[in-house]
């Protein structure tokens, strides 16, 4: 199963989800992130599930619920780097609070433990990567003609 990573540049990538242990995958996740990320924040980003219709809550369905992780420090850096996908996916517009660095969009699932993320759903993720990518032809479009 998949995740999907979408840069500051926004470019759109797919990777699978680290296997091992959460130790392991979290190291890879906060790699993935890059940046010197060390320490992830997980996020429910309202827009990904008003505008994109994905499922806000976890269910048995291991990765049917999607959210995003981001950098927890990411507005400490020394170089502050806005995400458009993520600031818009999370309202910026309406709090100017914004999604900086490169951001992770996961799966969730719920097991006897509690929460897991996991890889995406294929059909979800299907949807998902196509809505995504339509976004990100819509602003690199809109910041060409704003040049």
């Amino acid at each position: 199963m998949n995740l999907i990573k979408i840069s500051t540049d926004l470019e759109l990538s797919v990777h699978e989800f680290p296997t091992g242990t959460h130790e392991e995958q979290n190291n890879k996740l906060r790699e993935l992130i890059g940046n010197d990320c060390r320490l992830y924040e997980h996020v429910m980003p309202k827009r990904l599930y008003t505008e994109l219709h994905q499922m806000d809550h976890p269910t048995k369905v291991k990765g049917q619920c999607v959210s995003m992780l981001i950098d927890e420090e990411g507005l400490l850096k020394e170089v502050i780097i806005p995400n458009l996908i993520g600031s818009y996916l999370y309202e910026t517009d309406k709090h100017n609070i914004p999604i900086t660095g490169n951001i992770l969009i996961v799966g969730e699932e719920w097991t006897g433990d509690g929460i897991d993320f996991c890889g995406i759903e294929e059909s979800v993720f299907k949807i998902l990567e196509l809505q995504l990518n339509n976004m990100i032809m819509a602003m690199k479009a809109t910041m060409e003609v704003l040049k």
